[in-house]
C-alpha cells in the first residue's frame, strides 16, 4: 500500500509539473493577440502586419517541432523543455520593449523556437514516468493545463495593460514566466525522462536517423499528423471567426456570440476531465474519438440549420458541441501513444504534433476569405468537414495498428 501510495504522489508531481509548463506555453500563445489594438495604434500598423506575427510564431514552431523530437530523443527533455520555457518568456518580455513593429518578428522567430519543444518533450516526461494505469489523466491533466493557460493569457493581459499599459503588461508576463521557469529548474529532476546514455547515443547514429525517417512515413504515423492538421484547422476556424461569421448568419450581437464561443470552450475543458477518466478506464480510445467528434460535429450541424433561434439555442449547442470535442483529447493522445515505436516518443510526438501549428498557420487566412467574401456559413462547414474527417483518420490510425499487432503476434513472426 505505501508503495502505491508513492507511486501515485510521484505520478502527481511529474504530471503537475509537466502541466504546468504546458499552460505556461499556452499563456504565452495567446498573451500579444488580445493587446493588438493598443499595439496597432502605437506601432502604426495594421491587424494583417499584426497577424503576421501571430502566424510567424505557430509557422516557426510547426518546423521546429518536428526536429524537437529528434532533440528530445537525443538529450532527453530536461534541458530541452527548460530552454523552450526560457526563450518562449525572454521573446515575450523583449516585445514589451520592442522599439517598432518590426522587431517583433525576430522575437516571433525566437518564440516559435521556444514553443516547439513542449509536445515532444510533455509526452516523452508523462511516457516514461507516469503509471500506464493513469496515462489518461495525465493525458487529461495536460489538456485541461493549457486550456487554462488560454484562458488565463487574455484575462492577465488586459487587466495588467489597464493598470500598467501594454508594453509594461507584456514586460510582467514575460518576467513571470522566466520565474516560472527558475523554479521549474529548481524541481527538474521532475521533468526529467530518465533517458539513459546509451540510449541517446543510439540516438545519434546514421542508422538511427534512417529508422526515424522510416518510422515517420508510416501510414499510421501520417494519419496521427493528418488528425491533428483537421483538429486545428476545426479549432482555429472556431476560436477566430466563430463570432464574426454567428453574427453574419445569426444576427446575434457580439456579446451574444462570444458566449457562445466561450462556452464552447469551457464545454471543451470540462470535457476533457471526462475524458480522462475514460481514456483510463477502456482501451477502445478509438470509440471514444469517433463518437466524440461526430457528436460535436452534428451538434454544430444543428446549431447552423437552426431548429431552435440561435440566440437560445447555439450557446448550448456550442457548450455541447465543445464538451464532446474535449473529451477526445486524453484518449487520442493515447492513440498516438499506441502507435508510436519504443524509444521514439520525443520524435513522433514532434511530428504529429506539428499538425498542430500546420493548420494554426494555414487555416485562418481561408476562414477570413470565407467571411469577408460573405459566406460565414462556409466556416462552419469547413469546422464539421474538418471533424468528420479526422474520424477516418482515427479509423484507419486503429486499422494500422490492429493489422501491426497482429503481424507481431503471429507465429511466423
Amino acid at each position: 500500500m505505501t508503495a502505491t501510495a508513492q507511486t501515485w504522489q510521484g505520478d502527481v508531481r511529474v504530471i503537475s509539473a509537466v502541466s504546468i509548463a504546458h499552460g505556461l506555453s499556452h499563456f504565452f500563445q495567446l498573451t500579444l493577440p488580445p493587446l493588438f489594438p493598443a499595439m496597432k495604434e502605437e506601432f502604426g500598423v495594421g491587424y494583417a502586419e499584426l497577424g503576421m506575427v501571430t502566424g510567424l510564431f505557430y509557422g516557426v514552431s510547426g518546423v521546429c517541432q518536428f526536429g524537437a523530437g529528434f532533440v528530445v530523443d537525443r538529450f532527453g527533455t530536461k534541458p530541452v523543455l527548460l530552454l523552450g520555457l526560457a526563450l518562449l518568456a525572454a521573446s515575450t518580455m523583449a516585445a514589451g520593449l520592442a522599439p517598432n513593429y518590426w522587431a517583433l518578428l525576430p522575437l516571433a522567430v525566437v518564440a516559435g523556437i521556444g514553443n516547439c519543444v513542449f509536445h515532444p518533450a510533455d509526452f516523452a516526461v508523462l511516457n516514461a514516468r507516469v503509471g500506464a494505469q493513469r496515462l489518461g489523466r495525465a493525458y487529461g491533466a495536460h489538456g485541461l493545463a493549457g486550456n487554462i493557460g488560454w484562458v488565463l493569457a487574455p484575462l492577465c493581459g488586459v487587466a495588467l495593460s489597464k493598470l500598467f499599459g501594454w508594453r509594461e503588461a507584456v514586460v510582467i508576463m514575460g518576467a513571470a514566466g522566466l520565474g516560472a521557469a527558475a523554479i521549474l529548474y529548481w524541481h527538474r529532476e521532475l521533468i526529467d525522462d530518465h533517458l539513459g546514455e546509451r540510449r541517446r547515443k543510439r540516438a545519434d547514429t546514421p542508422a538511427a536517423a534512417a529508422s526515424s525517417a522510416e518510422v515517420l512515413l508510416q501510414r499510421t504515423i501520417l494519419m496521427c499528423f493528418a488528425y491533428f492538421f483537421l483538429l486545428s484547422t476545426a479549432l482555429v476556424g472556431l476560436q477566430a471567426f466563430a463570432v464574426p461569421a454567428s453574427m453574419a448568419m445569426f444576427n446575434l450581437s457580439d456579446t451574444l456570440a462570444a458566449k457562445s464561443l466561450t462556452l464552447f470552450l469551457v464545454g471543451s475543458s470540462v470535457g476533457i476531465i471526462l475524458g480522462a477518466v475514460l481514456a483510463d478506464r477502456t482501451q477502445r480510445h478509438h470509440i471514444v474519438a469517433v463518437v466524440g467528434l461526430l457528436t460535436g460535429a452534428s451538434l454544430i450541424l444543428l446549431a447552423v440549420l437552426e431548429p431552435v433561434p440561435a440566440v437560445y439555442g447555439l450557446p448550448v449547442l456550442m457548450a455541447l458541441s465543445g464538451f464532446a470535442v474535449g473529451t477526445t483529447g486524453p484518449s487520442r493522445d493515447s492513440i498516438v501513444r499506441r502507435a508510436t515505436p519504443p524509444g521514439s516518443s520525443g520524435r513522433i510526438y514532434g511530428f504529429v504534433y506539428s499538425g498542430l501549428d500546420l493548420g494554426s498557420t494555414l487555416a485562418p487566412s481561408a476562414f477570413g476569405l470565407l467571411v469577408d467574401r460573405g459566406a460565414p456559413v462556409g466556416v462552419y462547414a469547413v469546422v464539421i468537414g474538418a471533424l468528420v474527417m479526422a474520424v477516418f483518420s482515427v479509423l484507419d490510425v486503429r486499422r494500422q495498428i490492429v493489422v501491426r499487432d497482429g503481424a507481431a503476434a503471429s507465429p511466423a513472426d
